[in-house]
């Protein structure tokens, strides 16, 4: 059975028990806040193994938690998945460059919510050996174990999705990627993924990554690589 705890965000009484009554049938430890800004408050003391984010909270949006989250050095690797009526692409797009691993629109099905859970909780809990070698090339370290990247020695601040995206590319250096091969590796087989998301990913990874950026290259009407 499961043990990891999951923290759940979410106003709307229903909708927030039976997130936890399904959760917590799977055996995970459970604990749910109604508002953002005393999400951000639990996040922080309780360090939870995974955030369920409503976008429409009162007080601060699921947004604004998302952005806090990350830009707070305790919180910044905790995987989210966003739960939220507002499915259409641009809230995605936003929802993903802010570093949701996940977005599930309402109304939803909780065997798939839990399914979707499951998953991100998988991809970061630790993968076979060969997958969390440390990754060494031009002046770029990558340590999976410890979620750790170095640019000329100095560490980058990532997102859990970002640093996936970058590990990927990295461990075929010179290698075409499609957008839909790095969706399938970072997310899973038939995560509702766009063009433009993984692209927002990229441009984002770049930005971070400083000169070393320039190592990320496209490749016009195919993908992405790493270069050699």
């Amino acid at each position: 059975m499961a043990r990891e705890n999951i923290l759940i965000v979410e106003d709307e009484e229903e909708i927030q028990e039976l997130v936890r009554y399904n959760l917590v049938k799977e055996g995970y430890q459970v604990f749910c806040t109604a508002g953002g800004e005393e999400a951000l408050r639990v996040a922080g003391s309780e360090l939870p193994d995974l955030i369920v984010l409503d976008l429409m909270l009162p007080g601060i949006d699921g947004l604004e938690v998302c952005r806090g989250l990350r830009s707070d050095q305790r919180t910044q690797a905790i995987p989210v998945v966003m739960l939220t009526a507002k499915g259409e692409e641009a809230d995605i797009v936003t929802g993903l460059e802010l570093g949701a691993d996940d977005y599930i629109t309402k109304p939803f099905s909780p065997r798939v919510l839990v399914a979707r859970i499951r998953a991100v909780l998988r991809r970061t809990a630790g993968e076979s050996t060969a997958e969390i070698s440390t990754i060494k090339i031009h002046n770029v370290a990558i340590h999976p174990g410890r979620h750790e990247v170095l640019v000329d020695g100095d560490p980058v601040s990532l997102t859990s999705t970002e640093f996936r995206v970058l590990h990927v590319l990295a461990r075929r250096p010179g290698w075409v990627l499609t957008r839909r091969q790095i969706s399938d590796a970072v997310h899973g087989d038939d995560y509702p993924v766009t063009d433009r998301s993984i692209d927002v990913q990229i441009v984002a990874l770049r930005k971070k990554l400083r000169h070393a950026g320039g190592y990320i290259e496209t490749v016009r009407g195919v993908g992405y690589r790493f270069k050699e």
